[in-house]
């Protein structure tokens, strides 16, 4: 009634929204074909994990993102690494009779973290908590494993393979007491960090000028969740993490992994 203006700005606008301007012309569409300044939008490659597997390569870094890594690193720029999942690994699984351990009360699979106090399983909607059975719960045999990964095996991961790089892991178990974001952040914003390895809390918004190169480890992990629009939201999540990259003068490059 008022007749004022309401403007909707993402760089990743759902289906419906671009559905309802395109096709419907129910809203205006405006478009930022360009970043401002000198900077320019990022290349990306496209790593397929099969192939590095089939290569030999059984890190959970591609060839190519293991080179720019290393680049980046005698250049003293810094790198995002993004994965959709804290914890260390996705799930635990029997190897002998195929059991997935679950939580009971949410049918979902427990995530593997590993503690300064041991190694558990915790559940990330109920966040019910589970020590490591020594055994399967379903056949009774030894044969448990964790499959997947998630920030704290990415985190373990690089400092293994460049110890020379200084890491920091941004997720909701590092950000649970006060100010831990902007402790997290202003490192990296003051240069004391080269990789922050985080899950979505890392993809948006965050403009830092000497950020060259973003990593997304997983990138088809996202779209088995259960959600008819995961395929819309892991496009959305991959775009908004890749324009984190080369947002100053320096030119950014962007690794998606898949299988």
């Amino acid at each position: 009634a008022a007749g004022a203006p309401l403007i909707l700005g993402s760089a990743t606008p759902s289906v419906d929204a671009y559905y309802r301007c395109v096709n419907r012309g129910e809203m205006e569409l405006l478009t930022l074909p360009s970043r401002i300044g000198e900077s320019t939008l990022p290349r990306v490659y496209t790593c397929d994990m099969r192939e590095e597997l089939m290569a030999g390569n059984r890190s959970i870094f591609s060839g190519k993102l293991s080179e720019l890594i290393r680049d980046r690193l005698d250049r003293r720029e810094q790198m995002m690494l993004f994965i959709n999942l804290r914890g260390y690994a996705k799930f635990v699984m029997c190897r002998g009779c195929g059991h997935v351990i679950k939580c009971p009360h949410c049918e979902v699979s427990y995530t593997y973290h590993r503690g300064r106090n041991g190694d558990y399983l915790r559940c990330h909607y109920c966040g019910e908590t589970i020590p490591i059975p020594s055994v399967c719960p379903e056949c009774g045999k030894a044969y448990l494993k964790h499959f997947g990964i998630g920030t704290q095996q990415v985190e373990e991961q690089v400092k293994e393979r460049f110890p020379e790089a200084r890491v920091l892991r941004m997720d909701y178990d590092t950000t649970r007491s006060k100010n831990a974001h902007e402790k997290i952040l202003g490192r990296f914003q003051r240069g004391e960090v080269d990789i922050l390895v985080g899950t979505q809390m890392i993809a948006k918004g965050l403009d830092f000028a000497n950020v060259t190169l973003v990593g997304v480890m997983a990138a088809d992990s996202a779209l088995y969740f259960p959600d008819y629009r995961s395929p819309e939201r892991t496009f959305q999540l991959i775009t908004q993490v890749a324009g984190r990259a080369g947002r100053a003068q320096a030119p950014g490059d962007v690794v998606v992994q898949t299988y």
